[in-house]
């Protein structure tokens, strides 16, 4: 990817890594939903509730588990795992989200006399507060729509590498993309109309995730064209996306976290599902053809 040539603007990433990270969680909840903790609640469940607590609050965690050991990865990748030779991940990162929200406020939300609001992507170190609350590592990447930012812990990138074999520079950009997807959502008022189904309808919550979390692959993917038509991206950086998306649908994770899989519990899309929708936001290069909500996925 010749993401030196990528469109800037201001703003772009908010450094804190190296900072302390929060002590404990303190019994808070996550965007105003408790955490329904009760006694003799153990370590490993602790931590089952407050990731999924975080996801319904956050507008999509990226859907992979968070590594034990995901410090000191910031400086720039090694080999074929991202932009090596050109600088940290960090001003890699900071370069993408640049672009991708120069596509969505030049060439799509100003053209449809729309404004679009800039988001900001908060790097971080172990943990960090957000507006969901305390941000982990082990949470992934995530969109949180109380404060409108993307978090990332960029260890994330090794995890993806290494552990879910979907290597390149493009592989992380499709990460940033999907989640600054989460937060045109936001802006559309497709996020808020998702919570409130889910909460007038519990039982279609995991099926609503899903089609939330494949129309941020399709935004992914219609960034990605425009990428394509200004000559941005090199041979391969597209079969790296589709190969990212592939290593993170709910299907791969559960065989590989758990042995098994369970549909019911779905909520990102298989991964035949999140590889679909990524092309067919990069073959239309229109967001309009990544309606998943009426489409059937």
């Amino acid at each position: 990817m010749r993401w030196r040539r990528l469109r800037r603007r201001p703003g772009g990433v908010i450094d804190r890594r190296g900072q302390a990270p929060p002590a404990g969680f303190g019994g808070r909840g996550l965007g105003g939903i408790p955490i329904p903790l009760g006694g003799g609640v153990g370590a490993v469940i602790l931590v089952v509730v407050v990731v999924f607590a975080f996801q319904m609050c956050s507008g999509g965690g990226f859907g992979i588990p968070g590594a034990s050991d995901l410090g000191g990865a910031d400086d720039a990748p090694r080999g074929g795992s991202g932009p090596s030779g050109e600088g940290t991940r960090a001003e890699f990162v900071d370069a993408v989200v640049d672009d991708i929200q120069t596509m969505w406020d030049e060439d799509i939300f100003r053209p449809a006399g729309r404004t679009y609001r800039d988001t900001s992507a908060v790097l971080f170190t172990d943990r960090t507060d957000s507006g969901c609350g305390v941000a982990s590592a082990a949470t992934g990447p995530f969109y949180c729509p109380a404060d409108g930012l993307v978090y990332l812990d960029l260890g994330f990138f090794r995890e993806l590498d290494q552990r879910f074999r979907a290597p390149g520079d493009f592989a992380q950009a499709y990460v940033i993309a999907h989640e600054i997807g989460h937060h045109v959502q936001t802006l559309l008022g497709t996020n808020a109309a998702v919570q409130r189904e889910s909460r007038d309808n519990p039982s279609e919550r995991n099926e609503l995730s899903v089609r939330l979390e494949l129309q941020a692959d399709c935004y992914a993917g219609v960034w990605a064209a425009s990428a394509y038509a200004r000559n941005v991206l090199q041979p391969g950086d597209v079969e790296e996306a589709l190969t990212a998306a592939a290593a993170v649908g709910d299907d791969r994770i559960q065989e590989q976290t758990q042995g098994r899989i369970d549909p019911e519990s779905f909520t990102h899309g298989t991964s035949e599902q999140r590889v679909t929708w990524f092309r067919t936001g990069f073959d239309s290069g229109d967001p309009n053809a990544c309606d998943t909500f009426d489409a059937d996925i």
